[in-house]
């Protein structure tokens, strides 16, 4: 079924990277082909450097004294990500985490730029995920491009509160605390994927015939980048047992892609035609008779594989975890800056996913997909961009729903038309092939959150901001503004 799915539809799985969409604010760049594919012969490249953090002297400071730990100006090994994690996940860091970083090969140190320390995207509590033991508190994740260089300062709050004496009121000031066991994760997000997947795939992985390249086809131009090449620190090769996982991961969408092993670097768009017979093919035992009748689906948008953006297989734990359906979609934002490149997405994502899995505990990247500035779609968790994958994205709502994260940050700045294009796109589609009307609401069941008890069945927009589900300014907000008009055009791409 799913070869002849792929031969009538004609959908082409050896494609390079096609062009992204475009919007009037912000040019869309194809992904460079180098950024998330490695060259002949490469080996798994990345890693992170942890760094404790210790106190820091006491210097000039206009506040009352606060606890304060940090790291003085260092030369490390290259990376590009940064971020700061604690021992316990469920310890707030009330405070401030600031860093500065060297660009590699020069004497260039950036401003002081501050780190968001409410990273509320998390597994569901009770979950083996969140109770694994190795699953730590941290701050969000910030790209700072190719360094070689870092100082850190963290910062409690101080305690402010009005006393009553004898000589009247007057405010006492205690010092803040900060979370044990604070430590500085510098990552490095390398070049590629694991060369030995490839190479087990070539050995005998089955392959499934592809169609031609439709005639409209034309192979994108690479974007030349500007930045300083890295020199990132190799990892050891994964064993052969590692390759395993990749196959999988690639496995999990052979009905979209055609293949059985690894190497389709896209899902490509489709129709509406050809969507309906895949969601025919898909769910043809769930649909309703209204909805064999008239399927409320939007088109299948392009989709970056994790292949396709490089992910290590051999970090996440391999087998793959699923909710029953797909209920609701929860907007976030990465809180990463706006710093990169649409070159850039893939090491950026490369970033996220081991920050969250070496850094952070999890088992996987948290989001079930990723957008970039750009317009482009990456697949995110491992299990398949079709199937309703569980997710660690919305703290006690990650049951039945999915994760879509923007890369950057969007508190004061507003996300460029195309990321909303692209947010309608994928909700009209994932969204469709469960049921649900972007434009509706739905009951989801609360895990536990600061906002909602265990427990509690909590009446929701199927297009929710993640502040939705949980107290947090994520999406920040510019982009939760923009879910009205994201609802209305996803549902318009159903058809409704």
């Amino acid at each position: 079924m799913r070869g002849l799915l792929a031969s009538s539809i004609g959908v082409t799985c050896a494609v390079a990277l096609a062009l992204p969409l475009t919007s009037p604010a912000v040019a869309a760049r194809p992904v460079s082909p180098a950024a998330v594919r490695p060259a002949a012969g490469a080996e798994a490249l990345g890693g992170t450097q942890s760094l404790p953090l210790a106190p820091l002297a006491a210097g000039d400071r206009t506040l009352a004294p606060v606890a304060e730990q940090g790291l003085p100006r260092r030369d490390v090994r290259h990376f590009s990500l940064v971020g700061v994690i604690w021992d316990d996940p469920d310890t707030v860091l009330h405070g401030s985490v600031q860093v500065r970083t060297r660009a590699a090969g020069t004497d260039t140190w950036s401003h002081w730029q501050n780190l968001e320390t409410h990273n509320d995207d998390a597994a569901d509590p009770g979950t083996a995920e969140r109770t694994s033991g190795r699953v730590h508190g941290a701050t969000a994740p910030l790209w700072v491009g190719d360094s070689d260089g870092v100082e850190v300062r963290v910062r409690a709050e101080a305690d402010r509160r009005t006393e009553d004496t004898a000589r009247g009121s007057r405010t006492a000031t205690t010092t803040g605390t900060l979370p044990e066991g604070l430590r500085l994760e510098l990552v490095d997000p390398g070049e590629s994927a694991p060369e030995p997947a490839r190479r087990e795939s070539a050995a005998g992985a089955p392959r499934r015939a592809i169609a031609p390249r439709p005639a409209s086809y034309s192979a994108p131009v690479a974007e030349p980048s500007a930045e300083p090449s890295a020199e990132p620190t190799p990892e050891p090769a994964p064993e052969p047992a590692e390759v395993l996982p990749a196959l999988d991961a690639s496995a999990a969408n052979s009905d979209l892609t055609g293949l059985d092993g690894p190497g389709a670097t896209e899902i490509p768009a489709l129709d509406r035609q050809q969507t309906e017979l895949e969601l025919f093919a898909l769910r043809a035992g769930e649909l309703t008779g209204q909805q064999r009748v008239k399927p409320y689906i939007g088109p299948r948008p392009r989709i970056v594989t994790r292949h396709g953006w490089g992910a290590d297989e051999g970090l996440r734990v391999g087998k793959f975890v699923y909710t029953k359906k797909v209920k609701a979609a929860f907007v976030h934002h990465t809180a990463s800056g706006n710093g990169y490149s649409c070159t850039q997405a893939a090491s950026l994502i490369r970033g996220i996913y081991r920050y969250h899995v070496k850094s952070m505990g999890w088992r996987d990247i948290g989001y079930n997909f990723l957008v970039d500035k750009c317009g482009n779609i990456y697949e995110g968790r491992a299990g398949g961009v079709a199937k309703p994958v569980l997710g660690a994205h919305t703290l006690g709502f990650n049951s039945n729903s999915m994760g879509i994260a923007v890369l950057g940050s969007y508190g004061s700045k507003k996300p460029p038309a195309a990321v909303t294009k692209a947010l309608a796109r994928l909700a009209a589609w994932k969204l469709g092939l469960h049921g649900a009307n972007p434009k509706g609401k739905t009951y989801l069941k609360s895990g536990g959150g600061n906002l909602y008890p265990k427990g509690k069945k909590v009446r929701l927009n199927v297009i929710s901001g993640h502040r939705d589900g949980f107290a947090t300014e994520c999406p920040g907000r510019q982009l939760y503004r923009k879910l009205g008009s994201t609802r209305t055009t996803a549902a318009r791409l159903q058809g409704r």
